[in-house]
């Protein structure tokens, strides 16, 4: 006997469609972001834009693929996940950021700064998935 999902269909639905639109805006702020910054404050942040992003994005590729795996392994089992792979996973991806913000920082500033503004794309497609879902029930009450 396969176990029921705790969640309803339309739930799950619902998550799958603002986890797209969060992707998508993601990829359009970053595209964006090269865009303006490149020509204005010039190609070393340009391209460290371009890595911050590309970093934000695969990050937050990673944790979505972690909790969903989280998630499956729980609900077939029963019983929690263990947390010692998941910490170290985590204390991982940060340390690689780390290192590469350190190695763009004993290349050029400007590259740092480029660099640091691409890894906040994500708090900035949180916003906008936040602005969305306010009009969604505020304005159209769904």
């Amino acid at each position: 006997m396969i176990p029921q999902s705790p969640v309803p269909a339309d739930a799950d639905d619902f998550h799958d469609r603002t986890l797209q639109r969060l992707q998508r805006t993601m990829i359009i702020f970053c595209v964006a972001g090269v865009a303006t910054a490149w020509p204005y404050f010039g190609w070393r942040t340009g391209l460290g834009f371009a890595v911050g992003g590309a970093i934000a994005c695969l990050n937050f590729y990673w944790l979505q693929k972690v909790v969903a795996a989280l998630a499956e392994q729980t609900v077939h089992s029963g019983t929690p996940a263990s947390s010692g792979g998941i910490v170290h996973r985590f204390l991982l991806r940060y340390f690689l950021m780390a290192v590469v913000g350190f190695a763009i920082l004993t290349v050029s500033r400007e590259a740092m700064y480029g660099f640091f503004s691409g890894l906040s794309i994500p708090v900035g497609a949180i916003l906008c998935e936040a602005a969305y879902q306010t009009y969604r029930v505020v304005i159209r009450g769904r």
